[in-house]
């Protein structure tokens, strides 16, 4: 039987819990002024831990004398969580030096590798805006919660919205470089047989650019609505066709489709509205069909399985019915789209790569 006192533990532990979840989003709002502030790079551009003098020194700020204790005092909660470490200066002066870890490595703007523009993007107000709206979405019913914050789903703010559509652009941008250098680096044979390629949903070709310059014999092709196609760079081996994934017809034909964190943007019927369209796109004995996105395992203990479950909320929040799935959700959808055979290749990254195959599909 327990005694009074591991209930009274029990009970405070219950009671921290609350707290550091109802707080939990100033570990959000710190981090997204240290990217702001460029705190990563100004440390990383010289080499070394730096005092806060020195941090501040290098900050561009529109006052000549930035706070100091300000940064002090975020600076302490970033060390908490391991972003920047800490130690003492040896020397007389015994001010504390800043370094970088792992995670804020993950933060610095100019690396190929960066989640910065990401961290921007999801913490930008538009995007947190909805997250309110959660419990009217559910006591309410439709809109979704986008919708009930912004009077109109996510892609038409974005066409009304040049400047938030760039920060959004940029995001999902840094997101394929990450993901295409674990999926190039894994998915070994996977693009082999491909000639064509359709990036469904590529918005500004990054990705099927990364996958062009690896296999330099693939005919790449970047789909997207016209508005995203229009602010798109060129690359070579890349055509950029505007179209809608939904219209039976647009999605232009080739050896194989990539879908990119798309799927999960949508509900289960437009999904299968998509692959079946994607089907009709694609040779039905050769070709194939190569998802990237979240597969969930509710109950994993593996390094990105609770972030999937935090995006599984996030497509509550900016999409109209998207959501995360299962295994046996994926094998749902696909199977009524006439994808009766798959395959779960695992990389190190968030995403997983779900290789789908037509219903004549001779590929073993």
């Amino acid at each position: 039987m327990e005694s009074v006192t591991e209930l009274d533990e029990a009970t405070l532990r219950g009671q921290a819990d609350v707290w550091k979840y109802m707080l939990g989003f100033a570990d959000s709002m710190a981090l997204k002024s240290a990217v702001e502030l460029r705190i990563p790079d100004i440390i990383h551009s010289h080499g070394h831990a730096l005092t806060l003098s020195q941090i501040v020194l290098s900050i561009d700020s529109a006052s000549p004398s930035p706070d100091i204790t300000c940064l002090a005092r975020i600076m302490r909660l970033l060390v908490r969580r391991n972003i920047f470490t800490a130690h003492q200066d040896g020397g007389d002066s015994g001010e504390t030096l800043y370094g970088l870890t792992h995670s804020s490595r993950w933060l610095l703007r100019d690396s190929e590798l960066t989640l910065a523009p990401m961290l921007l993007m999801e913490t930008n107000s538009a995007l947190m805006a909805p997250w309110h709206c959660f419990s009217q979405c559910l006591n309410q019913g439709g809109p979704w919660a986008f919708e009930k914050a912004h009077g109109c789903d996510i892609w038409h703010f974005l066409s009304e919205n040049p400047g938030f559509n760039k920060l959004f652009n940029d995001g999902m941008a840094c997101t394929a470089r990450i993901t295409m250098k674990a999926i190039l680096t894994r998915y070994e044979g996977g693009f082999d047989d491909v000639g064509s390629l359709v990036d469904v949903g590529g918005g500004i070709g990054s990705t099927v650019a990364e996958i062009v310059k690896a296999y330099p014999n693939i005919k790449g092709i970047n789909f997207d609505l016209p508005h995203v196609i229009a602010t798109a760079p060129v690359y070579h081996g890349v055509s950029h066709v505007g179209g809608d994934m939904f219209v039976e017809g647009n999605i232009p034909n080739a050896d194989a489709i990539f879908m990119k964190w798309i799927m999960h943007d949508w509900s289960d019927i437009d999904c299968i509205k998509i692959l079946k369209n994607c089907r009709k796109a694609i040779p039905e004995r050769s070709g194939k069909v190569i998802i990237v996105d979240i597969v969930l395992e509710p109950n994993g203990d593996g390094m990105f399985d609770d972030t999937g479950l935090v995006f599984d909320l996030m497509m509550i929040a900016h999409t109209s019915g998207g959501k995360e799935r299962t295994e046996s959700e994926w094998k749902k959808i696909l199977k009524q789209a006439g994808f009766p055979r798959y395959k779960i290749i695992k990389i190190p990254a968030l995403l997983s790569i779900i290789e789908a195959y037509p219903m004549m599909h001779c590929h073993e």
